[in-house]
């Protein structure tokens, strides 16, 4: 058999499998989560196929700048059809077209945040990445090809250091970065944040350019691994206003970083109420909430 056929094959029986598991749902509501997890993943796979020919197209014609965002919408359009998820972005102030470049934050839930970005990444963005990964067969030649702005970890003995060349390149190129400076996933089931790291701090200040926090409501009632939960839904996010770091220095980034946590974190708890439409458990204090180690592991926000 040819490639072809074999692919047809394996497409039609995969689109046969899902569709059986969504209407098994209704009877086993764990059946649900199979079928939005295999929906996903090939939604994903699809995206990745288009977003490597994209880039390459758009590599010739000098705009690579937008590579990034024309997979991430294609991923939002795509998944909205396959699983019925989407996120609601609010804007009003158009932060996500006017403020450029600048480094975009939000906070990191689960695997579902790469839907959110491809619900809310601006044009001229990309995410950042590890230097090493630039020599990766595929992933590196797809990030090389998109604009991503790598950070060099190598022999970095702090955040400062390690976040140099990627400032650098922010000012060249005019090209936003979006980074998670909890630097993992929470897996939350009520709103809250972990600890932030500096990295992206010391990179905004480093560049001299705004930080732009955007807040996702807490979504476990749409997707709780945990409790093998994945259902349709809208999800809210909100752009807050620019964060200014203009004349800021890097002994100021620790209070830069404490007081946009608490700033996001007030957010995170009124979106999810008001998503909800009910009160939610506000979470205890446990500690500082900025992460102080240093070294390069310490620096990496995404």
């Amino acid at each position: 058999m040819s490639f072809s056929s074999n692919l047809t094959y394996f497409l039609g029986g995969y689109a046969a499998l899902v569709i059986a598991l969504y209407m098994l749902s209704n009877i086993l509501p764990k059946a649900s989560f199979a079928a939005r997890t295999l929906a996903a993943y090939i939604s994903l796979i699809i995206c990745a196929i288009y977003g490597a020919l994209a880039s390459i197209v758009l590599r010739i014609l000098g705009r690579e700048q937008i590579a990034q965002w024309t997979t991430a919408r294609a991923f939002k359009y795509v998944m909205a059809l396959t699983t019925g998820i989407t996120f609601e972005v609010s804007d009003p102030k158009r932060h996500l077209e006017t403020v450029r470049p600048a480094v975009f934050i939000g906070n990191h839930q689960t695997e579902l945040d790469v839907l959110m970005l491809g619900c809310m990444f601006p044009k001229y963005c990309s995410v950042t990445a590890k230097k090493v990964l630039k020599n990766v067969p595929f992933l590196g030649w797809y990030m090389s090809l998109s604009g991503t702005i790598y950070i060099d970890r190598k022999n970095s003995k702090d955040a400062r250091e390690a976040m140099a060349g990627a400032a650098t390149e922010i000012q060249r190129r005019k090209q936003s970065v979006y980074m998670f400076p909890e630097g993992t996933r929470s897996y939350a089931k009520e709103p809250g944040l972990l600890p932030f790291k500096k990295g992206a701090f010391h990179l905004a200040v480093q560049a001299g350019v705004p930080i732009v926090p955007v807040v996702v409501a807490n979504y476990s009632h749409v997707l709780h691994i945990k409790d093998f939960v994945f259902k349709s839904g809208k999800i809210p996010v909100k752009v807050l206003d620019p964060i200014p770091t203009t004349g800021l220095k890097p002994e100021d980034v620790e209070e830069l970083t404490r007081s946009t946590r608490e700033l996001m974190l007030k957010e995170v708890l009124a979106l999810t109420e008001k998503a909800r439409n009910s009160p939610v458990p506000v979470p205890a204090a446990s500690g500082d909430s900025v992460v102080h180690a240093s070294g390069a592991d310490a620096t990496l926000s995404s």
